[in-house]
């Protein structure tokens, strides 16, 4: 994996460059649709190609319960089995494990968790999650970390960082033995936490810095604490990231989170809200969100998003998108999942733009004088 910085906004932190892997290249800043196990919800590989989509997130969590590592090895790897031939990058599964409060043992060997699926028991050590995404084949992936939540004290994500750092040792040196089954590359990322307590978010940096790994990523956020909190950590955290290495933030979030997160200096977003709230009906447009199950939406024949070219926008009315969610017809899951990933890709790609022509904070006063209207 290669990347290269371009250029630097001179009026804030926002980054333009490109990450090169062995399945292509990626321009940044970029949002990564979630394929959680190996699928973005309701959407072909096509649609996510039509849509801009460069590179896609796949869960190590969900994929080593199902379909198994022994599946994906018979494909050759995750991107032959789902046909996908671009980027992929995977997490570690830390977070979904985390999340099952009541269904995992923390040690310092690793983490024992009961399967969501049948109750059966399983373990995840900073060995053997290397060893799963292998076998998974993305081109890059994460360490096994904890999560801390949200409202953690400072004694305990003081804790929780230095089990992630001792892992993040752990999980590099067994990197470094082992090779991609696949015959091509794969990167590590380093994953900084520290909660909302900024000198442990230093620290995180820092001790991962040194084991020099050729991406970092800031986890641990939007798990729980305020949006200031959350913007706060972001922007101190980036100060201690290498500025020759791409910045991740991990599992965020809104548009509004993504601006932030590009302002800050970062370069790379994934996030299950877009396709989530598709679903559910929450559509993001030019001029703001839309509900297409609101009645005022009967009997409109405007477009979506009078702005945007994706095959919904281009072809349906507003009408008869809720119609469809109305009617709860299965369509319309893919018809608003189609349009939201477009909207998140269009947004990144018009920031980067922006970062190029060195006018990223006046695209951003452009932006949301149009995206605020419908508030």
């Amino acid at each position: 994996m290669k990347f290269t910085l371009h250029t630097t906004d001179t009026k804030s932190k926002a980054r333009a460059g490109t990450l090169e892997t062995d399945h292509g290249t990626v321009e940044t800043p970029i949002f990564m649709p979630v394929g959680t196990q190996g699928s973005v919800k309701a959407l072909s590989v096509q649609d996510l190609e039509n849509a801009g989509s460069q590179i896609i997130l796949g869960n190590t969590y969900h994929l080593y319960l199902r379909p198994g590592t022994d599946t994906l090895s018979h494909f050759g790897g995750i991107q032959k089995f789902n046909s996908w031939k671009k980027p992929m990058l995977t997490d570690s599964g830390g977070f979904q494990v985390f999340s099952l409060k009541e269904l995992r043992k923390i040690t310092e060997e690793g983490v024992k968790f009961q399967s969501h699926i049948d109750g059966s028991y399983h373990w995840f050590t900073p060995e053997n999650v290397v060893d799963i995404q292998r076998k998974i084949g993305a081109d890059i992936i994460m360490l096994l970390d904890e999560c801390p939540p949200g409202d953690s004290t400072i004694e305990y994500a003081k804790k929780s960082n230095e089990l992630t750092v001792r892992w993040a040792k752990r999980g590099k040196k067994r990197f470094s033995e082992t090779e991609c089954p696949y015959g091509y590359s794969q990167a590590q990322f380093g994953i900084i936490q520290g909660a909302v307590y900024e000198e442990i978010r230093k620290l995180s940096a820092e001790m991962l810095v040194d084991l020099d790994f050729p991406g970092y990523a800031i986890g641990g956020l939007s798990v729980g604490e305020s949006k200031e909190d959350m913007y706060r950590i972001t922007d101190f955290t980036t100060e201690y990231m290498p500025k020759e290495k791409p910045r991740y933030l991990m599992g965020v979030g809104t548009p509004d989170d993504l601006i932030m997160g590009i302002e800050s200096g970062i370069d790379m977003f994934d996030c299950v809200l877009p396709t989530r709230n598709a679903r559910n009906a929450t559509l993001y447009t030019t001029f703001g969100k839309l509900n297409m199950k609101n009645a005022k939406h009967t009997l409109s024949d405007e477009p979506l998003d009078s702005e945007c070219a994706c095959e919904t926008c281009q072809n349906y009315s507003r009408g008869y998108l809720r119609h469809l969610f109305k009617s709860q017809e299965l369509l319309a899951f893919k018809l608003a999942s189609l349009h939201n990933i477009t909207f998140f890709l269009k947004l990144v790609k018009n920031a980067r733009k922006a970062i190029l022509e060195d006018r990223f904070l006046e695209w951003k006063k452009e932006f949301y004088e149009k995206y605020n209207q419908n508030k």
